[in-house]
């Protein structure tokens, strides 16, 4: 039962969809109708510009920063924080207002590793950014933070079989919303950070 709350709290969280949002507010369209059609931040940017896009990171960020929070007053066990940051996630991935098509997760996971640990969170932020600086490329340093997770999951909570469980499937949410990156990626047809796409 305690899983089905947070899992569910987590869910109602991340249907917020911050990008969404600041297109319809911003530039009166809907951003999934642009681009890559993804909701997230780095479509966001293509689209709507840096100011959208770092608005749309500290949106889908928080929103699973908050979310930890509040099922941290209810339960302590550090599990329960990665329960609520899966169903921040799949709220995110799949909205249900939004005919289930939301964004790729990838800020939205950065805000569930901050709130549940501080020093996983830093490895992955520092990380994203030089590879991210090094090739341009926004979804090989995304794919990088949903790597990690599992494993530094495994290291810093090596007896935790359930939780490193978990870590695996918010890796593989992540691989699956990436799978049109990852032939890009293979193909060297990749769009990098920067690069306009059309509608």
């Amino acid at each position: 039962m305690e899983q089905l709350i947070s899992i569910s709290l987590g869910y109602i969280f991340g249907c917020f969809q911050t990008s969404f949002l600041i297109g319809r507010l911003y530039k009166k369209v809907d951003i999934r109708q642009f681009g890559s059609g993804n909701a997230g931040t780095t479509n966001a940017i293509r689209v709507l510009g840096w100011k959208a896009g770092v608005l749309t990171f500290l949106g889908d960020s928080l929103k699973a920063i908050l979310a930890i929070f509040l099922i941290r007053l209810f339960y302590n066990d550090q599990v329960f924080a990665l329960y609520t940051g899966l169903g921040v996630v799949i709220g995110h991935n799949f909205p249900f207002y939004l005919k289930f098509k939301g964004g790729k997760g990838i800020a939205a996971t950065s805000g569930v590793l901050l709130a549940f640990d501080y020093r996983i969170a830093l490895v992955a932020c520092l990380t994203f950014i030089v590879i991210v600086a090094l090739t341009r490329y926004v979804s090989l340093g995304s794919l990088f933070i949903a790597t990690w997770t599992p494993i530094a999951i495994y290291l810093f909570y090596p007896d935790r079989l359930e939780m490193l469980i978990l870590g695996l499937i918010f890796m593989s949410l992540a691989y699956y919303k990436h799978m049109g990156n990852i032939k890009r990626l293979l193909k060297g047809e990749e769009n990098k950070l920067g690069q306009k796409k059309s509608a």
